[in-house]
């Protein structure tokens, strides 16, 4: 497969470069080229800014009649970007830059300025020195001091990267990580220790609240209430004197129908038969005790109190239990 760009072409072995006919084309002939601004400018006509880098394509042309040490200057021809107007500038081979030619002004430019500026002041001491010699002498010690800080500072440096290049990075690393290792370790000490303390304040804290909790407990001395009047005395001390009077007198003349035993007088004995004997003399010794004896007292004068109560029409409710205790005399 043959290349798309063919560099090298044929040329036949009658080839004779002579018979080819020369054009003859003009000195200051345009090329049409594609260029980036070389500095900031502004328009002359619109007053646009062009910033440095901003494309154009460019008719290019050689000056005519000016040269530096056998270089051609080229000039350039751009329009404005706003208003199309036609703006010229050429190269500088001497300074190294571009020339501001037509059309527009070149925007401030510090290092330029600077650069002038030192070559104005070098010119002036030159010219100094040619009229007085003792100009000449100061501006040699002068020199000679300038020397002799340059020279001291550069010596300064070159200790400073001896002592560096003399310096273990890696023990200075290893002793920095212990630092750190020991540092970790003591907070975890120090913060072991302030757990022990705020566990042992916590501790007394809960002992102090327990003891007054328990002084709390214990029942203070009841204060005897103020009495309104001196007669209170009286009232509260025959109140239950009179509830137990009341409950005496009930007893005796009803009894407490609350227990059997005491109106057993009253019901009949249910018959037992011959074989239950035995049993019935055992219980008659367990009922024989001394215990028993009071409690049987009991129900016979309870009995008595009953029937004596029943023959006078005292009370109904008399009446009611010595029937209710008498369910088993009936079913028999």
């Amino acid at each position: 497969m043959s290349e798309r760009k063919v560099l090298n072409k044929y040329y036949p072995p009658d080839f004779d470069p002579s018979k080819i006919p020369k054009l003859k084309l003009p000195k200051d002939r345009q090329y049409v080229v594609r260029l980036m601004a070389p500095f900031n400018m502004r328009c002359k006509t619109c007053g646009e800014y062009i910033y440095k880098g901003k494309k154009f394509n460019a008719r290019k042309e050689t000056v005519q009649n000016e040269s530096y040490l056998g270089l051609p200057i080229f000039r350039f021809y751009i329009k404005c970007t706003r208003c199309l107007a036609e703006i010229t500038f050429k190269t500088d081979p001497e300074n190294t830059d571009y020339a501001m030619e037509h059309g527009a002004t070149r925007n401030f430019q510090a290092e330029k300025l600077l650069e002038e500026e030192e070559k104005r002041l070098q010119k002036e001491r030159e010219d100094e020195e040619l009229n007085n010699p003792m100009k000449v002498l100061e501006n040699r010690t002068k020199d000679s001091k300038l020397e002799m800080e340059v020279l001291e500072n550069l010596q300064e440096l070159k200790e400073l990267n001896q002592r560096q290049a003399h310096v273990d990075f890696e023990s200075m690393l290893q002793q920095y990580k212990e630092y750190e290792e020991q540092q970790k370790q003591r907070e975890i000490e120090e913060d072991k220790q302030e757990m022990k303390q705020m566990l042992e304040q916590a501790q007394s804290r809960r002992l102090l609240e327990d003891s007054d909790s328990d002084e709390d407990r214990v029942p203070a001395p009841a204060k005897s209430l103020p009495r309104a009047k001196p007669t209170d005395i009286l009232q509260e001390d025959s109140e239950p004197q009179t509830k137990k009077l009341k409950v005496e007198s009930w007893e005796r003349s009803v009894g407490k129908l609350s227990h059997k035993a005491k109106l057993s007088g009253m019901v009949t004995a249910k018959k037992k038969p011959a074989g239950s004997m035995a049993n019935g003399t055992a219980s008659q010794e367990v009922s024989s005790g001394p215990g028993n004896g009071s409690l049987n007292a009991g129900n016979t004068s309870s009995g008595a109190t009953i029937s004596s109560g029943l023959s006078t029409g005292s009370s109904s409710l008399s009446l009611l239990g010595a029937y209710s205790d008498s369910e088993d005399s009936k079913s028999d």
